[in-house]
């Protein structure tokens, strides 16, 4: 049986880094990554049993620090790296690392685990992303479409495309690039598109979003004042290959199309604080997640900017001839962009929102105060985009 009704899990620890486990599409799986400073940070591991609306979780001990920025291999489903805070000498550094998980944890599964096996394991570390020449790193992306051999991390001003040799037991930097310019330049996120052979990626700066060539690594677009203030996040459409979603600040979340920034293609207007998190459903491009300081997610359905502006074509044979006229003005009208839903189960700041990686109508979001929510889309919309 279906249900619409969240789902609701709690942290004990405070949150901000979420991400789908990518290489795992059977199982409904995400990963959280904890921010305490007192006591030893964990990666939650959260299985979503959607038949019997439960979550199971495991948890990994992550002793190195609180973490900041969490993602997972496209190719291996037991690797993640994260981005993490680390103290030495009163200096607080944000560094960066690959790890691997307990082998029996690596794929999703439906069975919790007895309580004498759920002792709390530890993260195996195969490698870190040296960073002690370039800075703070903001982020690890892997290459979307690759073998998982493939990283780009973003270090204050620095862009660092890495690869992982010998099952990921060493990382060598094979090419960078800086942001040049006046004052104290740094990234703040970034994201590789899945498109032109994934030899591009968008990076955020202040208030300018950027894009790369990751063969040459030189700018080949540039959008400044994207957004009235810092922007936040990016992410590309999976269908459209020049489509672009940015979201910051200035509580806006807008849509470009990279061969002409001048102005964005539509800007929602949503929500009344910072916009942390904009993401694209990865099967029905029309379907926008964003999440916000103001404790809210909301699920927007952008029609006219998505790969299918004017809904499903019908076949002329299944058509009457009035019905033909009337359907033939109806397919030249896009559809009209709507909020579908605005999700309040938050009480603290939604820094992270994420779809899942095994099924295209379910996400995940997570609040400051450690707090997992897993939400589907309405099953209402969910058929009308199907049928």
């Amino acid at each position: 049986m279906e249900d619409d009704a969240p789902v609701i899990y709690g942290l004990e620890f405070q949150a901000r880094a979420l991400t789908p486990q990518t290489a795992e599409t059977d199982a409904i799986r995400f990963l959280v990554g904890t921010q305490s400073l007192r006591y030893d940070n964990q990666i939650h591991i959260i299985d979503f049993d959607d038949e019997n609306n439960i979550i199971n979780k495991n948890v990994l001990l992550h002793q190195v620090g609180e973490i900041w920025h969490i993602s997972t291999s496209p190719a291996d489903k037991g690797v993640l790296a994260t981005c993490y805070n680390k103290t030495s000498d009163t200096k607080v550094m944000t560094c960066a690392a690959v790890w691997r998980m307990p082998k029996e944890l690596q794929s999703g599964s439906h069975e919790s685990p007895d309580d004498s096996s759920s002792n709390t394991q530890t993260l195996e570390l195969l490698c870190h992303l040296d960073n002690t020449a370039h800075g703070n790193m903001a982020c690890v992306m892997w290459e979307p479409m690759g073998d998982g051999k493939k990283i780009i991390s973003l270090a204050d001003n620095n862009i660092l495309l890495w690869d992982l040799q010998e099952s990921s037991a060493k990382a060598v930097l094979s090419s960078s690039a800086a942001l040049e310019g006046k004052g104290q330049l740094k990234f703040t996120s970034g994201r590789w598109s899945p498109h032109h052979n994934c030899t591009q990626i968008a990076t955020a700066n202040d208030t300018t979003v950027r894009g790369w060539d990751t063969r040459s690594m030189r700018q080949i677009y540039c959008i400044e004042n994207a957004h009235g203030q810092l922007v936040r996040d990016l992410d590309f459409n999976p269908n459209k290959q020049y489509y672009l979603a940015s979201c910051g600040d200035d509580c806006k979340v807008k849509f470009w199309d990279t061969r002409n920034v001048t102005e964005p293609v539509k800007t929602l207007e949503e929500h009344s604080h910072w916009v942390w998190n904009v993401r694209y459903n990865h099967s029905h491009d029309q379907l926008i997640l964003t999440g916000s300081s103001d404790s809210r997610v909301i699920l927007s359905n952008m029609v006219s900017i998505s790969s299918e502006p004017f809904g499903h074509m019908v076949d002329d044979d299944e058509l009457s001839d009035q019905e033909d006229q009337h359907q033939e003005e109806k397919i030249k009208e896009p559809l009209q962009d709507s909020v579908i839903a605005t999700y309040e189960e938050h009480e603290d700041s939604v820094y992270a929102v994420e779809w899942s990686s095994a099924d295209p109508w379910l996400f995940a979001s997570l609040s400051y105060d450690g707090r997992l929510v897993i939400n589907r889309v309405p099953r209402a919309l969910k058929y009308h985009i199907l049928l």
